[in-house]
Protein backbone atom coordinates (compact mmCIF):
# COMPACT_ATOMS: atom_id res chain seq x y z
CA UNK A 1 0.00 0.00 0.00
CA UNK A 2 1.28 3.46 -0.91
CA UNK A 3 1.74 5.98 1.87
CA UNK A 4 -1.18 8.34 2.41
CA UNK A 5 0.95 11.47 1.83
CA UNK A 6 -0.55 13.26 4.82
CA UNK A 7 0.94 16.55 5.99
CA UNK A 8 2.67 16.65 9.36
CA UNK A 9 -0.31 18.47 10.86
CA UNK A 10 -2.74 15.92 9.42
CA UNK A 11 -0.79 13.03 10.91
CA UNK A 12 -0.58 14.77 14.28
CA UNK A 13 -4.27 15.65 14.46
CA UNK A 14 -5.78 12.47 13.02
CA UNK A 15 -3.77 9.68 14.64
CA UNK A 16 -6.64 8.20 16.59
CA UNK A 17 -6.80 5.26 18.96
CA UNK A 18 -8.26 2.89 16.37
CA UNK A 19 -10.36 0.02 17.61
CA UNK A 20 -13.63 -0.61 15.78
CA UNK A 21 -12.14 0.28 12.41
CA UNK A 22 -9.33 -2.26 12.55
CA UNK A 23 -9.32 -4.66 9.60
CA UNK A 24 -8.56 -7.93 11.37
CA UNK A 25 -8.72 -9.93 8.15
CA UNK A 26 -5.97 -8.09 6.29
CA UNK A 27 -2.40 -9.33 6.82
CA UNK A 28 0.10 -6.85 8.22
CA UNK A 29 3.60 -7.29 6.85
CA UNK A 30 6.50 -7.47 9.31
CA UNK A 31 8.56 -5.41 6.88
CA UNK A 32 6.08 -2.54 7.20
CA UNK A 33 6.18 -2.71 11.00
CA UNK A 34 9.97 -2.64 10.85
CA UNK A 35 9.82 0.37 8.53
CA UNK A 36 7.72 2.23 11.11
CA UNK A 37 10.16 1.24 13.84
CA UNK A 38 13.12 2.55 11.81
CA UNK A 39 11.36 5.92 11.76
CA UNK A 40 10.59 5.64 15.47
CA UNK A 41 14.30 5.27 16.24
CA UNK A 42 14.83 8.84 15.04
CA UNK A 43 12.81 10.21 17.97
CA UNK A 44 14.67 12.20 20.64
CA UNK A 45 16.08 10.09 23.45
CA UNK A 46 17.52 11.44 26.68
CA UNK A 47 21.34 11.64 26.76
CA UNK A 48 21.26 9.73 23.45
CA UNK A 49 20.65 6.68 25.62
CA UNK A 50 18.59 4.78 23.03
CA UNK A 51 17.45 2.60 25.92
CA UNK A 52 14.69 0.77 24.15
CA UNK A 53 13.76 -2.71 23.07
CA UNK A 54 10.82 -3.55 20.81
CA UNK A 55 8.90 -6.81 20.96
CA UNK A 56 6.67 -7.43 17.94
CA UNK A 57 4.15 -10.22 18.45
CA UNK A 58 2.57 -11.90 15.42
CA UNK A 59 2.42 -15.52 16.61
CA UNK A 60 -1.31 -16.28 16.84
CA UNK A 61 -1.06 -18.34 20.03
CA UNK A 62 0.98 -15.67 21.79
CA UNK A 63 -1.33 -12.88 20.62
CA UNK A 64 -4.28 -14.90 21.93
CA UNK A 65 -2.60 -15.54 25.29
CA UNK A 66 -1.82 -11.85 25.78
CA UNK A 67 -5.34 -10.92 24.64
CA UNK A 68 -6.87 -13.25 27.24
CA UNK A 69 -4.90 -11.53 30.01
CA UNK A 70 -5.81 -8.14 28.60
CA UNK A 71 -9.52 -8.97 28.55
CA UNK A 72 -9.33 -10.08 32.19
CA UNK A 73 -7.52 -6.86 33.11
CA UNK A 74 -9.96 -4.70 31.18
CA UNK A 75 -12.91 -6.09 33.13
CA UNK A 76 -11.15 -5.14 36.39
CA UNK A 77 -10.13 -1.74 35.02
CA UNK A 78 -13.74 -0.77 34.23
CA UNK A 79 -14.56 -1.06 37.93
CA UNK A 80 -11.66 1.17 39.00
CA UNK A 81 -11.83 4.85 39.86
CA UNK A 82 -10.34 6.78 36.97
CA UNK A 83 -11.45 4.33 34.30
CA UNK A 84 -12.70 5.63 30.98
CA UNK A 85 -16.29 5.60 32.19
CA UNK A 86 -15.60 7.26 35.57
CA UNK A 87 -12.82 9.76 34.88
CA UNK A 88 -15.10 12.55 33.67
CA UNK A 89 -16.98 14.14 36.59
CA UNK A 90 -18.83 16.89 34.73
CA UNK A 91 -22.38 17.07 33.41
CA UNK A 92 -21.78 18.04 29.77
CA UNK A 93 -24.06 15.70 27.82
CA UNK A 94 -21.85 15.68 24.75
CA UNK A 95 -18.77 14.77 26.80
CA UNK A 96 -20.68 12.03 28.62
CA UNK A 97 -21.80 10.63 25.27
CA UNK A 98 -18.22 10.78 24.03
CA UNK A 99 -16.98 8.86 27.08
CA UNK A 100 -19.67 6.24 26.51
CA UNK A 101 -18.51 5.82 22.90
CA UNK A 102 -14.90 5.46 24.00
CA UNK A 103 -15.90 2.89 26.62
CA UNK A 104 -17.78 0.88 24.00
CA UNK A 105 -14.85 1.12 21.62
CA UNK A 106 -12.36 0.06 24.30
CA UNK A 107 -14.56 -2.91 25.18
CA UNK A 108 -14.60 -3.86 21.50
CA UNK A 109 -10.80 -3.91 21.42
CA UNK A 110 -10.67 -6.03 24.58
CA UNK A 111 -13.11 -8.50 23.03
CA UNK A 112 -11.21 -8.64 19.74
CA UNK A 113 -7.55 -8.14 20.56
CA UNK A 114 -6.89 -11.81 19.78
CA UNK A 115 -7.73 -10.96 16.17
CA UNK A 116 -5.09 -8.23 15.82
CA UNK A 117 -2.47 -9.11 13.20
CA UNK A 118 0.28 -7.76 15.44
CA UNK A 119 1.05 -6.27 18.84
CA UNK A 120 4.03 -4.11 19.80
CA UNK A 121 5.47 -3.88 23.30
CA UNK A 122 8.09 -1.17 23.90
CA UNK A 123 10.44 -2.27 26.68
CA UNK A 124 12.95 -0.45 28.87
CA UNK A 125 16.03 -2.57 29.69
CA UNK A 126 15.84 -1.70 33.39
CA UNK A 127 13.58 -1.59 36.43
CA UNK A 128 12.41 1.81 37.64
CA UNK A 129 11.53 0.74 41.20
CA UNK A 130 12.76 3.27 43.74
CA UNK A 131 14.10 5.76 41.22
CA UNK A 132 13.56 9.47 42.01
CA UNK A 133 10.70 10.94 39.99
CA UNK A 134 12.97 13.06 37.82
CA UNK A 135 15.01 9.99 36.86
CA UNK A 136 11.93 7.94 36.05
CA UNK A 137 10.49 10.79 34.00
CA UNK A 138 13.74 11.06 32.07
CA UNK A 139 13.85 7.32 31.38
CA UNK A 140 10.25 7.20 30.14
CA UNK A 141 10.89 10.29 28.02
CA UNK A 142 13.62 8.33 26.30
CA UNK A 143 11.24 5.72 24.90
CA UNK A 144 7.72 7.16 24.75
CA UNK A 145 8.44 9.71 21.99
CA UNK A 146 9.78 6.85 19.88
CA UNK A 147 6.74 4.69 20.61
CA UNK A 148 4.44 7.55 19.60
CA UNK A 149 6.52 8.16 16.47
CA UNK A 150 5.82 4.53 15.60
CA UNK A 151 2.08 5.23 15.83
CA UNK A 152 2.43 8.31 13.63
CA UNK A 153 4.46 6.41 11.03
CA UNK A 154 1.84 3.66 11.08
CA UNK A 155 -0.95 6.19 10.48
CA UNK A 156 0.84 7.47 7.36
CA UNK A 157 0.85 3.89 6.08
CA UNK A 158 -2.85 3.26 6.66
CA UNK A 159 -2.27 1.30 9.86
CA UNK A 160 -4.37 2.01 12.93
CA UNK A 161 -2.89 1.68 16.41
CA UNK A 162 -4.29 1.63 19.91
CA UNK A 163 -1.93 2.45 22.79
CA UNK A 164 -2.86 0.57 25.94
CA UNK A 165 -1.29 -0.32 29.28
CA UNK A 166 -3.82 -2.60 30.96
CA UNK A 167 -1.69 -5.65 30.20
CA UNK A 168 0.77 -4.31 32.81
CA UNK A 169 -1.54 -5.74 35.47
CA UNK A 170 -0.05 -9.02 34.23
CA UNK A 171 3.39 -7.80 33.21
CA UNK A 172 5.21 -10.83 34.59
CA UNK A 173 2.85 -13.26 32.85
CA UNK A 174 3.25 -11.41 29.55
CA UNK A 175 7.02 -11.46 30.02
CA UNK A 176 6.78 -15.22 30.46
CA UNK A 177 4.77 -15.65 27.27
CA UNK A 178 7.34 -13.69 25.27
CA UNK A 179 10.55 -14.63 27.04
CA UNK A 180 11.16 -11.07 28.22
CA UNK A 181 13.55 -11.05 31.22
CA UNK A 182 11.07 -9.70 33.77
CA UNK A 183 13.57 -9.12 36.59
CA UNK A 184 15.55 -6.61 34.57
CA UNK A 185 13.08 -4.93 32.23
CA UNK A 186 10.00 -2.70 32.31
CA UNK A 187 7.29 -2.97 29.69
CA UNK A 188 6.00 0.49 28.80
CA UNK A 189 2.88 -0.11 26.69
CA UNK A 190 1.00 -2.52 24.48
CA UNK A 191 0.24 -1.17 21.02
CA UNK A 192 -2.38 -3.13 19.10
CA UNK A 193 -2.36 -2.58 15.35
CA UNK A 194 -4.02 -3.45 12.06
CA UNK A 195 -4.70 -1.80 8.75
CA UNK A 196 -7.77 0.42 9.03
CA UNK A 197 -11.12 0.15 7.33
CA UNK A 198 -10.89 3.40 5.38
CA UNK A 199 -8.13 5.92 5.94
CA UNK A 200 -10.05 9.12 6.68
CA UNK A 201 -9.92 10.22 10.32
CA UNK A 202 -10.88 13.56 11.83
CA UNK A 203 -9.47 15.56 14.73
CA UNK A 204 -11.11 14.53 18.01
CA UNK A 205 -13.31 16.80 20.11
CA UNK A 206 -11.17 18.15 22.94
CA UNK A 207 -11.69 20.54 25.81
CA UNK A 208 -10.62 24.07 24.82
CA UNK A 209 -6.96 24.92 25.37
CA UNK A 210 -7.92 27.76 27.71
CA UNK A 211 -9.24 25.20 30.22
CA UNK A 212 -5.75 23.79 30.80
CA UNK A 213 -3.32 26.53 29.76
CA UNK A 214 -1.21 28.31 32.39
CA UNK A 215 1.16 31.11 31.43
CA UNK A 216 3.81 32.14 33.95
CA UNK A 217 1.74 30.94 36.91
CA UNK A 218 -0.89 28.33 37.81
Amino acid sequence: MANLQLSADEVLTTTRAVRKRMDFERPLELATIEECLEIALQAPTGSNGQQWEWVVVTDREKVAAIAALYQQGFAAYLEMEGSVRSIYKGDDADRIAQQDRVTDSAQYLADNMHRCPALLIPVLPMKLDGMPNFVGASVYAGIMPAAWSFCLAARERGIGTSWTSIHLMFEEQVAGILGIPFAETSQVALIAMAYTQGTEFRPAKREPLAASLHVNEW
